[in-house]
């Protein structure tokens, strides 16, 4: 079995790697659970790799502030009292950043470890740029025939040395080894472009911090990035912030767009929510308002168009002004277009898929007499007195039915809620008209006596609607 990686020794298999893989990382850490928001870490282990050469480990217990759970304590062995006196988090972080400074780090499953140290570092009022290696993935591609990767499985394929499992060093300890055996199996050449898959993704626009970049969280919500002198350039959403941002500086598929607005981002910022829905709702509201220069969708649109039609009346469809909808009439209108053209050339294919009479829907004027489409074909005879109007009426109900609005389910207003961690959301929407998101009771107490006349807003109306198709947890709320 392979020996344990001592100070000094020379891993020839990791000196053959060239940079970035040749200056290396090796971390494993023990935490009081699996959220890196919430939870703590309680013992760090590193294992720094340079060259080949292993230098001098870290390893140290950490007071996380907070009970470790019994769940937790058999696991790992650490209990309340092992970490008592123990230093915090911050009080090691100035030598745990020169020694991750400049290396990948490499972890199993290494977004948990990378996680949980951005936040600490976070915490500690640092930001520290990573980059992570996972062995998890590695072994995923280089061994896929297999179907088990936890690092037990791992120590028994490889014959990895075993130190004590479940503490941080003895988990450390089998992952110089790992990468080792990669190498003296498969080659160079196959392990380098493995590799290279995880690490070939973000590369920091010319004019950003990368520490900025580095400091974007894996959660729900908003980003947005500044060009020169503080122009916004583009307002974007996503569940996971910063795989979405890195993603835009992706040298594997960057276009011509993504390029440009790489060259002139200054800087980013972001809002976080508690979920898909908010960020949706937010990114929606900031583009509207905020108009940025790289943005197409979800522009403020005025002057949309829909047919109103009541089918209680004799009168045809008419078209009426989307944002000057009152309430009550949502659920007599159909369909949302541009322009006027375009509203009538649906409204002339349904008539033709459906045999509707065209003189009836104000399509075609010829007064006391039967229309063209009669003449052809394509009208069943409403104008002809071939059709009676409530067969009429049926078939037009059922032509126009696909396009009609929702109908408001509720007496008043309603929220979406959304929950993560100890965060809550409650979008706010009276009559299809979004109201604002509030996090308190104070807060949708202050939207809701809000006597504002709110809009009706095309995209935040069918956000709306999507959510609660998809079963979004909604609840009256007045």
């Amino acid at each position: 079995m392979t020996d344990f990686p001592q100070p000094g020794m020379r891993m020839e298999a990791l000196a053959s790697l060239p940079a970035p893989f040749d200056r290396l990382a090796f971390v494993d850490l023990e935490t009081t659970g699996t959220r890196p928001t919430r939870d703590r870490i309680t013992e760090i282990a590193v294992i720094p790799v340079d060259g080949g050469v292993v230098g001098e480990p870290f390893q140290c217990l950490v007071d996380p502030g907070v009970p470790i759970p019994p769940t937790i304590t058999r696991l790992t062995g650490i209990s309340d009292d092992m970490v008592t006196g123990a230093p915090v988090f911050a009080r090691l972080a100035d030598e745990l950043r020169s020694m991750l400074d400049g290396r990948l780090l490499v972890a199993h499953n290494a977004r948990f470890d990378a996680g949980f140290l951005r936040n600490a570092f976070r915490a500690a009022g640092q930001v520290v740029a990573l980059r992570e290696l996972c062995t998890v993935k590695l072994s995923r591609l280089l061994d896929r025939g297999e179907r088990r990767h936890n690092l037990d499985s791992l120590i028994s394929r490889h014959a990895l040395p075993v130190g004590d499992r479940h503490r941080a060093m003895g988990d450390c300890q089998a992952l110089p080894a790992l990468l080792a055996r990669f190498v003296e199996r498969d080659g160079v050449e196959v392990v380098l472009e493995a590799l290279g898959r995880q690490i070939r993704r973000a590369s920091t626009p010319p004019n950003l911090d990368p520490l900025r970049l580095d400091a974007v969280p894996a959660v729900p919500g908003v980003y947005r990035f500044f060009g020169e002198e503080g122009a916004l350039l583009y307002v974007g959403k996503s569940v996971n912030l910063r795989a979405r941002v890195r993603s835009h500086f992706a040298d594997d598929h960057r276009n011509d767009r993504e390029m440009r607005m790489a060259q002139q981002t200054h800087e980013i910022d972001w809002i976080e929510t508690a979920g898909e829905i908010g960020a949706l709702l937010t990114e929606a509201r900031l583009i509207k308002r905020e108009q940025p220069i790289f943005n197409r969708r979800l522009r403020a649109r005025r002057g949309l168009l829909a047919w109103y039609w009541d089918d209680e009346s004799g009168e045809p469809p008419r078209l009426v002004q989307v944002d000057e909808l009152d309430p009550a009439d949502l659920g007599r209108v159909h369909g949302v277009f541009r322009s006027r053209m375009k509203a009538r050339e649906r409204l002339g294919e349904l008539a033709k898929e459906y045999r509707l009479c065209p003189q009836f829907l104000g399509l075609e004027n010829r007064a006391g007499r039967a229309c063209f489409a009669y003449q052809i074909g394509q009208c069943a005879g409403l104008c002809a007195g071939r059709e009676t109007e409530i067969a009429h009426r049926l078939r037009l109900k059922q032509a126009l039915g696909p396009l009609a609005f929702e109908a408001w389910p509720y007496a008043g207003a309603m929220a979406i809620r959304e929950t993560r961690d100890e965060r809550e959301e409650r979008h706010l929407f009276r009559h299809w008209r979004y109201l604002g998101t509030a996090r308190t009771e104070a807060e949708m107490a202050e939207l809701l006596a809000d006597g504002d006349e709110h809009p009706l807003d095309i995209d935040m109306y069918r956000l709306a609607v999507d959510a609660i198709r998809g079963g979004a947890v909604v609840e009256p709320v007045e």
